[in-house]
């Protein structure tokens, strides 16, 4: 049964291109939004400037010229009232005190028009004014010339008398004087209305721009808040209700949002991920069921495992003794009957009989590693050691060995299986040893989290070439009849120190003999940590 092929999944496809119209982004909205408010407030305030300006000049044209104007033609016409009751008391009294008020009032007359001919340059155009004011200046200078300037002249050379000569031209110049009065009043009072329209049309208008401004700045922020509402908080809505139902358990739910352009990109990308969690949690549920189907394929495996681990353990072994047994009988009981080669044979089966024997029980112990009593506990690893040599005392004893170690660290491990490590790795080098005493040494070190084990010893080595080959099942470097075994020692030692979590190779930098190094994980808490 094949593997399930776990591979990285392939990136989300590109989301389509948003349209311009349908999915503006958030920040295109409120710029829309500003610059409408901005070109209503700047014509708001424009209208403003400009009734400001125009109020102004108003302002200015009726109080600094129109009523000052008005002021000084009142002046005038008191001036001109006085002229020709002080001349006519002059005539018929011939008192100094009259002429000397007569005088004053030309004085007053002149000095009014002054002010007014400096006012005329303020005076709105059109109006007709300067024509006014230079018909009432030819009027009152005609009056004079024909009627007060002579009685002034012939009271001096004839004394005071009856005006009754003169009073026709009095008459008809003073009336000319004051139908020019009368029309130059009439003339600045209309100036005056003007003046007054344009001042109250002025402060409507600006009344009229500051309300505008605030209606503006009102639907700016009504228009702001439906932007938020229809850019921003209904989409957000909508999307939570998507995802909500999503969370609920409807993974077949789509995600998406018009607008605006960046929710619309989310959601899109939300939406892919979702598709891709259906679609990797469809495929783990088929790689699940298929899981179960190999655990369940392994499991029975494993029972014909240990029904043939049974079976080579007793079964196969029998007839092996019996081969092994009866061969020997033969060979003691017609051994005067036996010739060498025949001898030789028995010996060869005899031999075959036990290295088979050998064979199936490293196998056996081969496949039991971390299925057959593997609970791992909390242990100090030098007892593992002491028990290892123990079990190769006799050995050490006829080859010389000097074994020492370090300090052994606790780990969680299996005694049992740790011992067969230490046993196997010390046999090793009492098997391959040289012609000097065998020494060997088990060193130890930590390494971060890890412990780093060492069995060094002065053997004849192992070429460089082959530190991965020594470590499979069944491969030997030397032939059966020069160092016996059956090649499965170091296999099994890999398959402990990987049962253990960690990993086994030959130090290839040491000069002579043969070093192993294997790692083991620290305990938790471990005071060298």
């Amino acid at each position: 049964m094949s593997v399930p092929d776990i591979t990285t999944p392939p990136p989300l496809p590109p989301l389509a291109p948003s349209g311009r119209d349908s999915r503006l982004p958030v920040g295109r909205w409120f710029l829309l939004a500003g610059a409408g408010v901005l070109v209503i407030f700047v014509i708001a305030l424009g209208a403003i400037l400009l009734a400001l300006s125009t109020t102004y000049d108003a302002r200015r044209t009726l109080v600094d010229a129109v009523d000052p104007a008005a002021l000084q033609t009142l002046r005038v016409a008191r001036a001109v009232q006085a002229q020709e009751g002080a001349i006519r008391g002059y005539g018929l009294t011939g008192e100094q005190q009259y002429l000397d008020s007569y005088r004053q009032g030309v004085a007053e007359e002149q000095s009014a028009k002054d002010a007014i001919a400096k006012l005329v340059p303020d005076l709105p155009q059109g109006y007709g004014v300067r024509r006014q004011i230079r018909e009432l200046s030819d009027a009152t200078t005609a009056w004079r010339r024909d009627y007060a300037e002579p009685v002034v002249t012939r009271t001096l050379t004839s004394g005071p008398g009856p005006l009754t000569d003169l009073a026709k031209h009095n008459l008809q110049r003073f009336s000319a004087v004051r139908t020019a009065l009368d029309e130059q009043q009439a003339v600045l009072g209309r100036l005056h209305d003007v003046a007054r329209d344009r001042l109250y049309s002025g402060w409507n208008t600006i009344y009229w721009a500051v309300a505008a401004l605030a209606g503006a700045m009102v639907l700016a922020i009504v228009f702001c808040a439906l932007i938020v509402r229809r850019a921003v908080t209904s989409p957000i809505s909508q999307l939570t209700r998507q995802v909500r139902a999503v969370a609920a358990g409807d993974f077949d739910h789509e995600l998406g949002v018009e607008r605006p352009a960046e929710l619309w990109e989310l959601s899109g990308h939300i939406d892919g991920m979702r598709r891709r969690i259906m679609t990797e949690w469809q495929s783990s549920v088929e790689a699940r069921q298929q899981l179960a189907e190999q655990t369940e394929e392994l499991k029975r495996s494993n029972r014909e495992l240990e029904q043939f681990a049974y079976v080579a353990s007793h079964d196969l072994q029998e007839p092996l003794r019996k081969v092994a047994s009866f061969t020997q009988m033969l060979e003691q009981r017609y051994a005067d009957r036996l010739d060498d080669r025949a001898r030789q044979y028995i010996g060869f089966a005899v031999d075959g009989a036990r290295r088979m024997q050998l064979l199936i029980n490293d196998l056996l112990d081969f496949s039991r590693v971390g299925r057959v009593g593997g609970e791992r506990e909390e242990m100090d690893t030098g007892d593992a050691l002491a028990a290892a040599l123990r079990n190769l005392d006799s050995r050490l004893s006829e080859t010389g060995a000097t074994v020492t170690n370090d300090d052994m660290p606790k780990i969680l491990g299996n005694r049992t299986l740790l011992t067969q490590l230490f046993q196997n790795l010390v046999s090793n080098a009492l098997k391959f040893r040289s012609e000097d005493p065998p020494r060997v040494h088990i060193g130890v070190r930590r390494n971060g989290d890890m412990w780093e084990f060492s069995c060094a010893d002065n053997g004849i080595g192992v070429d460089a070439k082959y530190a991965d080959r020594i470590f499979l099942i069944f491969q030997r470097l030397h032939p059966r009849d020069v160092y016996p075994g059956t090649g499965i020692g170091l296999a099994l030692c890999r398959k402990i120190v990987e049962y253990h979590g960690g990993r086994i190779w030959l130090d290839t930098n040491e000069s002579a003999g043969a070093t192993f190094r294997w790692t083991m994980p620290a305990l938790l808490g471990d005071p060298d940590d």
